[in-house]
């Protein structure tokens, strides 16, 4: 599978001033995959490690942080020789292991010369108690679902993929309707390298959405194992409540949808902890557009999406007859498919926060920095080009950049609005 990231990773490991990796990211978006694989690539062995799978490895940072030690007790754990010029070491599920995460602060103290990569579920690792964050000793990555364009080029659509990169508009707008076929499909599968990887493998959308309900379980299921007790009835009801929250004309998020009286002291914890593990993605209202944005977000009102967009069509139950009907798929409940994926496409790259005006007269869908530029970014499910928020905040903020996203082709004769399709959001960004 053909992951943009692996780039990141070999930026890590040319990097001057290298620390020891920790990858996160929700359970199932290919973590361990992509470890083995970076490793296969670029090293000539891998030392592999799983602290989930042995007793033994649960123990290895107990008594002390000496490296030396800790060095010689995973060779003979291995049975392999480590080279540190040669020798990608993986810690996966990390978090399993006592004092797994401080013991990485000792290998760049002590030890730098080691190639040291280490994930865990965000359900672990965010939630840890008894381990010592390494801050400021490990450098951070952080993994998503495929995006729309990483989907295209594992479906056998490389130069589709690579033109939306380029931005290539002129050749892109040929095969408009292609992509908005593809779009949908993406709609459906969403981004899962599990569910990407056997719909290449089988073509079937009912496998598809069994992969999907199973792994929805698979997260439902965590709740319990990582989160404390009391909070667990409230997380479930608040995952539950998702796709109605979004399916409203209004995405603000409202407490009392959850349940009849709900404040916001009720569920914040719940809320947070879905955001830490990776599961859900907040965004955060803004009144004033002044960089740095977060320093004017109102962290009372926010937009919750999903971590992907074929688990939310899951969570939805959406038929998949439905990509057969023409642009229905893409208005499915009041147009919040299309900020799903809008959100999917962009949060990797950048911090989102969307703008309005209290009580909810005007609202963009996205705002976002880019350089000194404060981007506004409408996100429309059709072909219809109205927005009339977007030009209140153009003339009220006196922007020059604007981003309307919908089903139309590339346009930009209106010199500060940019009409762009959907399936181009990820290139926002660049």
């Amino acid at each position: 599978m053909n992951r943009f990231i692996l780039t990141k990773l070999n930026e890590w490991k040319d990097g001057v001033n290298r620390k020891p990796l920790i990858l996160k990211g929700a359970r199932q978006v290919g973590k361990t995959w992509l470890m083995k694989e970076f490793g296969r690539r670029h090293f000539a062995n891998i030392l592999y490690l799983n602290f989930e799978s042995s007793t033994r490895l649960k123990k290895l940072f107990e008594e002390d942080f000496n490296i030396t030690r800790v060095i010689t007790s995973i060779e003979i754990e291995a049975n392999q020789k480590v080279d540190p010029k040669n020798t990608l070491i993986i810690f996966d599920e990390i978090q399993e292991a006592e004092k797994g995460l401080t013991s990485l602060k000792y290998f760049y103290e002590q030890a730098p010369e080691y190639f040291i990569v280490a994930a865990g579920s965000l359900l672990g690792i965010s939630m840890q108690k008894n381990n010592s964050f390494p801050v400021g000793k490990v450098d951070l990555l952080e993994m998503y679902p495929l995006s729309f364009i990483e989907f295209l080029s594992n479906i056998g659509e490389e130069k589709l993929a690579a033109e939306i990169q380029n931005r290539n508009w002129s050749v892109i707008s040929i095969f408009h309707d292609k992509l908005t076929e593809q779009l949908r499909l993406y709609y459906f599968i969403g981004g899962m390298p599990e569910v990407v990887a056997n719909y290449i493998q089988n073509k079937n959308l009912e496998t598809v959405r069994s992969l999907q309900q199973k792994l929805l379980m698979g997260y439902e299921n965590d709740f319990s194992k990582h989160a404390p007790d009391v909070i667990v009835p409230r997380i479930r009801l608040v995952w539950n409540n998702l796709i109605s929250q979004l399916a409203k004309e209004n995405r603000k998020f409202i407490y009392g949808q959850i349940k009849k009286g709900a404040r916001t002291k009720d569920f914040e914890l719940a809320i947070s902890w879905l955001v830490d593990a990776g599961l859900a993605i907040k965004v955060n209202r803004v009144e004033k557009p002044t960089k740095p944005l977060n320093a004017y977000s109102d962290f009372d009102a926010f937009k919750l999406f999903l971590v992907d967009i074929g688990l939310l069509n899951a969570m939805a139950n959406l038929d998949q007859k439905t990509l057969l009907e023409q642009n229905k798929i893409l208005t499915e409940y009041k147009g919040a498919l299309s900020e799903q994926f809008v959100c999917q496409q962009m949060i990797h790259k950048t911090k989102l926060y969307y703008w309005s005006i209290p009580p909810a007269t005007a609202e963009v869908d996205f705002i976002f920095e880019k350089g000194e530029e404060i981007i506004p970014v409408e996100v429309k499910a059709e072909k219809n080009l109205k927005a009339k928020s977007l030009k209140l905040f153009a003339e009220k903020f006196n922007t020059k950049n604007a981003i309307r996203l919908s089903m139309s082709p590339y346009n930009n004769k209106q010199g500060w609005l940019t009409d762009l399709p959907l399936y181009g959001a990820e290139t926002i960004t660049y």
